[in-house]
C-alpha cells in the first residue's frame, strides 16, 4: 500500500513538471510562431506542422508494444472530427490570425475556448446553466468585449478585424470538438488515434495551401530548415499532444484546466519580451477578465 502511494506521488510530481513544460512551450510558442510566419506562409506552416507531427507520432507508435493500428470503425467520427476541425481548421485559422494580430493578443483570444464550450454544452449535452457558471461566462465575455473597445482597438484596420475574427473562430471550432470528444465513446486511446487525425488533417490542408498560397515553398537543406522541422513536428505538435494526454490522465481535471490558464499569460509576457509588443491596458484587463471567467467556469 505504501509503495503504491509512493509511486502515485512520484507520478503526480512528474506530471506537474510535465504540465509546467507544456505551459511554457504553448505560451512561448506564440511569439516564436509569429517570427516563423515572416519566412513561411500561414497555411503552409500549418500543413508542415501537421505533416511532421503525424510522422513523429507514427514513429512513437511504431516503437510501442501495440504498434501502429488502423482506427476502429467506431472511432472514425472522432478521427475525422479532430483531424479536420481541431487540427486542420484550427491551425489554419490560428496562423491566418497570428499573421495580422500581435502574438500576445492572439494567445488571449485563442484561449477563450472554454467560454464557447459552455453554450455548446447547454444546447448539445443538456447541461444546466447555474448561476455561478452564468456569472463566470458573463465575466469572460466581458473580457472579450473589452479587448475590442474603441480606445484599445483600431476598428478601421480591416486586416486586424479579419485576423481577430480568425482567432475567435479558431477558439469556437476547438470548443466544438471538445463537445464531440465528451460525447464520443472511445475505443482506441487518444495517443494511438493522434497520428491518424494529423494525417487526415494534413490532406485537405495541403490542397487548401496549394490553391490559396501556391506551390509549397522551397526549403533548402540548411541548419535553419532542420531546426524548423524539429520545432514544427516533434517539439510543438507531437510532444505537447502526448504531454497533454499524459497530464490529463494523471492530474485532476480542475488542476490541469487552471494550470493551462497560464498559457495566455506567458504568451503575453513572452511576446512583450521577444517581440517588444506593448502590454497595454486593453490586453492586460481583457486577459484578467477572460482568465477569471475561464477559471470560474473550470471551478
Amino acid at each position: 500500500m505504501e509503495m503504491a502511494r509512493g509511486a502515485q506521488a512520484t507520478q503526480r510530481r512528474h506530471a506537474m513538471v510535465l504540465v509546467g513544460f507544456l505551459v511554457l512551450i504553448w505560451g512561448c510558442n506564440w511569439p516564436v510562431n509569429k517570427i516563423i510566419l515572416i519566412y513561411i506562409s500561414p497555411l503552409w506552416f500549418a500543413c508542415l506542422r501537421l505533416a511532421l507531427g503525424a510522422v513523429s507520432l507514427f514513429l512513437v507508435q511504431a516503437f510501442r508494444a501495440d504498434g501502429i493500428k488502423l482506427p476502429a470503425r467506431a472511432d472514425l467520427p472522432i478521427v475525422f472530427s479532430i483531424g479536420l476541425v481541431q487540427m486542420a481548421a484550427m491551425l489554419a485559422l490560428i496562423n491566418l490570425g497570428l499573421a495580422n494580430v500581435p502574438a500576445g493578443r492572439s494567445a488571449i483570444l485563442c484561449y477563450t475556448t472554454p467560454l464557447w464550450v459552455v453554450p455548446g454544452a447547454i444546447l448539445i449535452l443538456g447541461e444546466r446553466l447555474r448561476l455561478g457558471k452564468a456569472i463566470a461566462l458573463l465575466l469572460g465575455l466581458a473580457g472579450v468585449a473589452f479587448m475590442f473597445n474603441p480606445l484599445g482597438f483600431d476598428w478601421s484596420d480591416r486586416k486586424a478585424i479579419i485576423g481577430n475574427g480568425f482567432l475567435l473562430a479558431a477558439a469556437a471550432v476547438w470548443a466544438a470538438t471538445i463537445i464531440h470528444v465528451r460525447t464520443h465513446r472511445w475505443l482506441g486511446s487518444p495517443l494511438a488515434l493522434a497520428p491518424w487525425q494529423m494525417l487526415i488533417g494534413t490532406i485537405p490542408l495541403f490542397a487548401l495551401a496549394w490553391s490559396v498560397e501556391g506551390p509549397p515553398p522551397h526549403l533548402s537543406f540548411s541548419l535553419g530548415a532542420v531546426i524548423l522541422a524539429l520545432y514544427s513536428g516533434p517539439w510543438i505538435t507531437a510532444f505537447p499532444f502526448w504531454a497533454a494526454v499524459t497530464v490529463t490522465r494523471i492530474l485532476p481535471a480542475v488542476t490541469t484546466s487552471l494550470t493551462l490558464l497560464l498559457v495566455p499569460v506567458i504568451g503575453l509576457l513572452s511576446s512583450a519580451l521577444l517581440l517588444s509588443e506593448p502590454m497595454n491596458a486593453t490586453s492586460v484587463i481583457g486577459l484578467l477578465l477572460i482568465v477569471g471567467g475561464v477559471a470560474a467556469v473550470s471551478l
